[in-house]
């Protein structure tokens, strides 16, 4: 089930409750967005009945089952499609399917399906229909895996150079400045207090040191605010070696950077000396009382809060806390130190053959760390962030099985196959007991357990017992469960209007639907089966556009995307003209439930720029429905906030698909 994500100020999922998102970025006017909506067919409110074309806009591989949606404002017949190219040619024409799929909203109560699987030669073209109505699609391409997908793994990593703070950022087409160079002595706090009911409001008169201080400059910002959290850090560079892993010589040099800037981080956050596991940098809010301000009490670009020298803005800004998970040399939340480990032990996997210095370093940091596991008594809730209320994560076998199978593979890759036999064990006993007890998501932030199985059949391959005969769960269980996950999925999308096999009245869609890719091509690689092939493209079309408001989820990608998120540095640094820069490669929370935008989307936040200019126009209202609403504002943190581990979802999901062999 999908799980809900960092609420802030208020109690509320994914983005922090109106913190984490309480702001994003921007960078189009309401001009520049009603063209981008005209280009593409799109329709405002006023004129919710023009008929549209929904289309996957990045395209589609020569094998794949194509298939577009035409939405109708009353039931038509007889109607037809002409697929016409870059020149003008109609090149494939056709009926469009007379069986209506079902009722969208009062405005769209008819999707029909428009198949043009027959259309295999590369090029660009674009959908028309005619007849009872008429409408057009945006361009889309006949492409291959490889131009597809590697262009999706770069704009991914693109988004994490977006993301550096510290000293070493790189300018890019936003314009990064070092920011937050302060952090390089920042003084450690015990855990704070937080307000009841999942609030992330702080109800101590001040903070409390809890002693010395600390190097975590570095790093990436988690999502549109500028905090850093070692559990969502470590998911990300752990999809980040694991996709470089996965394409091996074609890998963008990109990736290979940005997942070791990523390690670099976290081994300033795994201090081995002191036994020490470092949590988070920084406070969403300030406290009940008012004194002091948090990261999402201001709106401002990152460069500018090491200057800041108002006294309530000590800890939001100028000297940033930071926190321990536990007590220096006590045990770790096992969530934490499990995907921790496997982060280490993936870059260890990656270094082995280049640098076999540096990877026996990386493979130390990561059996210390998973050694620090609390997996006797597990702290319950399980700890992620402070408050636990941003990611409240519920389950920690699979993490465990994640690094103890990724150990277990770096082992191998090193020469120490006799170290990796007790890896391999725990890895089979954690799986049996995800298995058991554990399973009801998919592949996300929240739920490592596609790519720990994957990665466990691999160990025991390279074991020499492929079928993992002597140990708790054998290679058939394996993949099974990985089948389970698409199967429920699946089971979904055969239903829904568009396919969709995620859950849009939920927070995270588009970071489950990117797990649903990665878990297919790890299903296809385990068992040789391609019957989700079809599923799987369905949600590839799904996050780029062949949905209900016809755009996609990852900026920079197709026509139609994104252009006013809520992220600060794209909102401040961003051209509001509609054009450029975009912080290019930033996956979105995508569509979420409708009732969470009971009250409206509130007032811009001091500092912002409005994006779209008027705050008054919803180009995408029209398309509410299911209990589901999209809304591209700057304000709108329940769907238009990107973060750091959606977009690793999307990488790997790339990556995974590429090398898995989707020429089909």
């Amino acid at each position: 089930m999908p799980t809900r994500r960092k609420p802030l100020r208020n109690p509320r999922p994914r983005s922090r409750t109106p913190s984490r998102s309480t702001r994003l970025a921007a960078v189009a006017t309401t001009a520049a967005v009603a063209a981008s909506l005209s280009l593409v067919g799109q329709v405002s409110a006023h004129a919710a009945a023009a008929s549209q074309i929904r289309i996957d806009q990045i395209g589609y591989l020569p094998t794949d089952a194509k298939v577009g949606y035409l939405m109708t404002g009353a039931a038509v017949s007889g109607v037809r499609f002409s697929v016409v190219d870059s020149a003008g040619r109609s090149v494939l024409s056709g009926s469009v399917g007379s069986t209506s799929r079902g009722k969208w909203n009062s405005a769209y109560p008819d999707v029909y399906p428009i198949t043009f699987t027959t259309l295999t030669k590369p090029g660009r073209y674009h959908l028309v229909v005619s007849g009872a109505t008429s409408a057009s699609s945006p361009a889309f391409t006949i492409t291959t895996a490889s131009s597809m997908y590697r262009k999706l793994v770069a704009d991914g990593v693109n988004f994490y150079q977006v993301q550096r703070d510290g000293s070493d950022v790189i300018s890019g087409a936003l314009h990064r400045q070092p920011s937050h160079l302060n952090d390089r002595n920042a003084a450690v706090y015990k855990w704070p207090h937080f307000a009841s009911g999942g609030s992330d409001t702080i109800t101590d008169s001040d903070l409390t040191k809890a002693g010395g201080s600390h190097d975590v400059s570095g790093g990436w910002f988690d999502a549109g605010d500028f905090l850093k959290f070692t559990h969502t850090a470590a998911y990300g560079d752990a999809v980040l070696f694991a996709s470089e892993r996965a394409l091996g010589a074609s890998a963008p040099a990109t990736l290979d950077t940005e997942a070791h800037y990523g390690e670099a981080w976290l081994n300033k956050m795994w201090d081995q000396a002191t036994m020490t596991l470092y949590l988070q940098v920084g406070i969403g809010s300030g406290n009940s009382a008012g004194t002091f301000t948090g990261d999402h009490d201001l709106w401002r670009l990152p460069q500018a809060d090491d200057g800041d020298t108002a006294s309530a803005d000590r800890y939001s800004a100028a000297h940033r806390p930071t926190f321990a998970a536990a007590a220096p040399g006590a045990k770790i939340s096992p969530n934490l130190a499990g995907r921790g480990s496997a982060a280490f032990a993936l870059a260890a996997q990656v270094d082995a053959a280049r640098d076999p210095s540096r990877a026996a370093a990386e493979y130390q940091a990561a059996t210390s760390l998973y050694a620090q596991a609390n997996t006797a008594s597990p702290p319950n809730p399980l700890v992620t962030a402070l408050p636990n209320a941003y990611y409240p994560e519920s389950t920690w076998h699979d993490d465990m099985e994640f690094g103890a199978a990724e150990i277990a593979l770096a082992a191998h890759a090193l020469g120490h196959d006799a170290n990796a036999k007790p890896y391999l064990a725990d890895a089979a006993t954690w799986a049996k007991d995800y298995i058991s007890a554990d399973t009801g998501d998919t592949f996300n932030l929240y739920d490592t357990s596609a790519l720990a199985h994957a990665d466990l059949i691999k160990a025991m391959a390279a074991a020499g017992d492929p079928s993992g005969s002597g140990l708790a769960v054998g290679r058939s269980a394996l993949v099974a469960d990985l089948k389970r996950q698409l199967r429920t999925a699946a089971s979904r999308a055969s239903s829904d209007v568009f396919h969709a096999g995620g859950v849009y009245s939920d927070f995270d869609v588009d970071s489950h639907t990117f797990g649903l890719l990665a878990t297919e091509a790890l299903y296809r690689q385990a068992s040789g089966d391609r019957s989700f092939a079809g599923f799987a493209t369905e949600q590839r079309d799904w996050l780029f556009g062949a949905n209900a408001w016809g755009t996609g989820f990852m900026v920079g990608e197709g026509d139609l995307y994104p252009r006013c998120m809520q992220h600060q540095v794209a909102n401040l640094s961003g051209s509001t003209d509609g054009k450029s820069p975009l912080a290019v490669g930033a996956v979105v929370n995508g569509p979420n439930g409708a009732d969470q935008f009971t009250g409206g989307l509130g007032d811009l936040q001091s500092g912002m720029t409005a994006c779209p200019a008027n705050q008054n126009s919803d180009p995408f209202a029209a398309f509410t429905g299911h209990g589901s609403r999209f809304v591209d504002d700057v304000r709108s943190w329940q769907t238009d906030e990107p973060a750091l581990d959606m977009t690793g979802t999307a990488v790997i999901a790339a990556a995974l698909q590429e090398a898995s062999g989707t020429a089909r």
